[in-house]
């Protein structure tokens, strides 16, 4: 059975930093590129970054290019979220998810309040 299980989300001020960790379980992980989303209240779900299987290739929305860097360790059956320079607009609900598979973890809460 696939689980996903996102950690690494608090409290922030505006301009720290966070590392959000997404640990997979259940499937062969280093087959699949794997996506961060986020929700904000009363918004829709919305793609953050990705990555391929073999982690070579990464995308961002624009919103957080420059800033936001995803990761994976294969060997860990693990992708990272690191978040610099943070904004309250960065506030959500984050949430990992295998591409081509409907699995979702319970999503790890990010706040960036001074």
């Amino acid at each position: 059975q696939v689980q996903l299980v996102e950690s690494g989300g608090g409290l922030v001020q505006p301009g720290g930093s966070l590392r959000l960790s997404c640990a997979a379980s259940g499937l062969t992980f280093s087959k699949y590129g794997m996506r961060w989303y986020r929700q904000a209240p009363g918004k829709e779900r919305e793609l953050v970054a990705g990555i391929s299987s073999g982690g070579a290739g990464t995308n961002y929305a624009d919103s957080v290019k420059g800033r936001f860097t995803i990761s994976r360790d294969n060997g860990k059956n693990t992708v990272y979220l690191q978040m610099n320079s943070l904004k309250a607009e960065d506030t959500a609900v984050y949430y990992c998810k295998i591409v081509s598979m409907a699995y979702w973890g319970q999503g790890t809460q990010v706040t960036v309040s001074s």
